[in-house]
């Protein structure tokens, strides 16, 4: 009950600051522009189909392997290949969001001279964290839900027709809503840890940005041929972080010491 109530404040908090998504959302708008512009918009203005370059003919080959993939075209198929490969960027929006909110909620409380009255009252330290975690948790699945939901409607809109079902299978619905949510908790978690012990939000920020690299490493991975995320792959990176997740929890536990915070922050 009072970690609901730690959460409802939170969301209303964020409501009366809704620049800390403006980073997100800008995440997630470079996120649907660069496989347009790459799929769409450079074709269409070159005069050149992909299907046409070589480079993509490895693509070609494989998606012909896949069930959702045989009825399409070889230009369906890049278009495919391109559009699903970039879902992995959007992965970094609610990552951004539970960033921004995290390291914000603890240390933007600290500034406000709101959190030693908190910290005061019978909550205990597993409620106040997990009020916090859900309230910065919740906003960046609902950006990944709006997202998507863009994305979608852009693909069905620009590409050919039966690229947006493929969008739609287990491993793209896989990759966004279980290892992108998963992804978005570890970093927001690493923000709460660090924004307990500083007084800096843009550190705690830093250190919770550490998340991205394997994200943006996943990405060049995939563009190089070097590693496909297939179901096993995804569910596999979604185990590991869900262990990670456990660890941090834990450790912002161990970490955020009454006491010697309302001691090193008065």
């Amino acid at each position: 009950m009072r970690m609901m109530v730690l959460f409802r404040k939170e969301l209303a908090d964020q409501r009366q600051n809704l620049a800390l998504f403006v980073p997100a959302v800008l995440v997630g708008l470079v996120s649907m522009c660069i496989p347009v512009l790459i799929a769409i918009v450079v074709p269409y203005v070159s005069g050149e189909r992909l299907s046409d370059s070589s480079d993509f003919q490895v693509a070609v080959e494989m998606y012909k392997t896949r069930p959702e993939m045989r009825s399409l075209d070889p230009e369906g198929a890049i278009q495919a290949y391109i559009f699903q490969y970039f879902l992995v960027m959007l992965v970094l929006v609610p990552v951004t969001s539970a960033m921004s909110v995290a390291a914000f909620s603890v240390v933007g409380e600290k500034q406000a001279r709101s959190l030693e009255p908190l910290l005061a009252t019978p909550i205990t330290t597993f409620e106040l964290l997990g009020g916090k975690v859900l309230g910065a948790f919740v906003p960046s699945v609902v950006l990944t839900v709006a997202s998507i939901a863009v994305y979608l409607v852009i693909t069905a809109a620009t590409a050919r027709p039966g690229v947006f079902w493929t969008l739609l299978s287990p491993r793209s619905l896989a990759l966004v809503f279980l290892m992108g949510p998963l992804a978005a908790l570890a970093a927001l978690q690493m923000a709460v840890c660090v924004s307990s012990r500083v007084n800096d939000a843009r550190t705690a920020q830093q250190v919770g940005a550490l998340v991205i690299l394997p994200i943006a490493g996943l990405l060049v991975a995939q563009i190089f041929g070097i590693l496909e995320l297939t179901i096993p792959v995804v569910l596999g990176i979604a185990l590991g972080l869900a262990v990670v997740n456990a660890g941090l929890m834990w450790l912002a536990i161990v970490l955020f010491d009454r006491e010697t915070i309302l001691t090193r922050w008065k």
